[in-house]
């Protein structure tokens, strides 16, 4: 008999995935913040620079003006969004892509708050671009928390069959399915 999928089963397994998401973002980040001064860009290809870039704000430096409040409000967002995932984990996600998709935006997500608490900002190093635009520079926490994002997306449009419905064990088909 095939059980059905659990996110709680494995919980620990998850909590370390979450952990290598965040220690992956970190390593890269102080890679770059001990390698390259701050604005610095390298060329790597046509149409991607490798870059050391520092963003106060959020997606697209949106409130990076804002004059400091946003890096309590951003980390406290990042906060609270985690631990609804976590919590989510915990109490058993019934798919695989849920799971995944939970993985990966705890794990960029808090690889970002790491980020505001020790810095203020968030390090961005890879700057893709055409001709003269860029696209806003970004990293490896935003790649998690978008692809994240997609697999809820592209979870929510397909239907849950086969081990990953979970099942109730509450009697027969007789006494729920009588007619009587």
């Amino acid at each position: 008999m095939t059980h059905p999928f659990n996110s709680r089963t494995r919980f620990t397994t998850w909590g370390l995935w979450i952990l290598a998401v965040i220690m992956a973002d970190q390593a890269i980040k102080a890679t770059v913040e001990a390698s390259m001064p701050l604005g610095t860009s390298i060329a790597i290809t046509a149409g991607f620079n490798w870059v050391h870039a520092i963003n106060p704000g959020a997606a697209f430096s949106f409130l990076a003006d804002a004059g400091g409040w946003q890096r309590i409000f951003f980390a406290g967002v990042g906060l609270t969004v985690s631990a609804i995932l976590v919590g989510w984990l915990w109490r058993g996600v019934s798919t695989r892509v849920e799971t995944a998709a939970c993985i990966l935006i705890t794990g960029g997500g808090m690889g970002n708050v790491i980020d505001r608490l020790r810095i203020g900002a968030v390090v961005d190093y890879l700057d893709f671009y055409w001709r003269n635009w860029h696209w806003p520079a970004f990293n490896l926490a935003d790649i998690a928390i978008v692809f994240g994002a997609m697999l809820f997306v592209w979870s929510s449009f397909t239907v849950k069959t086969g081990a990953d419905v979970p099942r109730k064990a509450s009697g027969s088909c007789r006494s729920r399915c009588s007619t009587n």
